[in-house]
């Protein structure tokens, strides 16, 4: 049996946040691997700027390749359409049934809960762990899925240390021209650097 933390995303592109927050919840969390898990579409948003799922894919590859402790799975963007989690821990359920999983979200994301698809099941498939970040307590989080049939048991918290940093703010700058260096790993700026993606004028074979 593993205890396996789940960070579902778009990752458009993955950048250092994602990775603290990965390895945050494995050390607090006692896991064994988190895993990175890019989405083919996001039910709830429009994925802007997208070198496409396959190249997501691939730049998550390339952020976790000097971490052990972290991997990256390529079943929402095998499966395609709108990733939903509840089907996601359902397939992850049955293949590898002895796992414990652990999903990875942020206070935001945990409040809306119960807007998900099936948010018992998902609960009752995996526990939801919430990074704790400023301005969202955990009794916000705790009243607002209060309602959910294993909430009580199956919601735990761990700390990230505060980052200004979102996959937006990079694409945003990449499109001015401006340098993302440290701001995601090495060799995901050598990726985005070759192939031109979220330039507004790629270069010349980009």
């Amino acid at each position: 049996m593993a205890r396996v933390g789940i960070l579902g995303g778009t990752f458009n592109p993955p950048h250092i946040g994602h990775l603290v927050c990965a390895a945050s919840a494995r050390e607090q969390l006692g896991l064994d691997h988190v895993v990175l898990m890019p989405v083919f579409v996001p039910p709830h948003k429009t994925v802007t700027d997208d070198p496409g799922p396959q190249e997501r894919l691939e730049l998550c590859r390339l952020a976790v390749a000097d971490d052990p402790g972290l991997r990256v799975s390529a079943l929402e963007v095998e499966r395609g359409g709108p990733s939903y989690t509840v089907e996601t821990l359902r397939a992850l359920q049955d293949a590898r049934p002895e796992d414990e999983r652990w999903f990875i979200v942020g206070g935001d994301m945990a409040q809306s809960l119960p807007t998900w698809r099936e948010p018992e099941g998902v609960l009752a498939l995996a526990t939801l762990a919430v990074a704790e970040r400023e301005g969202i307590t955990r009794q916000d989080v705790l009243d607002r899925v209060a309602g959910l049939a294993g909430a009580a048991e199956r919601v735990r918290f761990f700390d990230v240390p505060r980052m200004d940093l979102s996959s937006s703010l990079l694409r945003r700058r990449l499109a001015e021209g401006r340098t993302v260096r440290h701001l995601v790993p090495a060799a995901v700026e050598r990726r985005i650097d070759e192939r031109g993606f979220y330039r507004r004028n790629p270069y010349p074979g980009g």
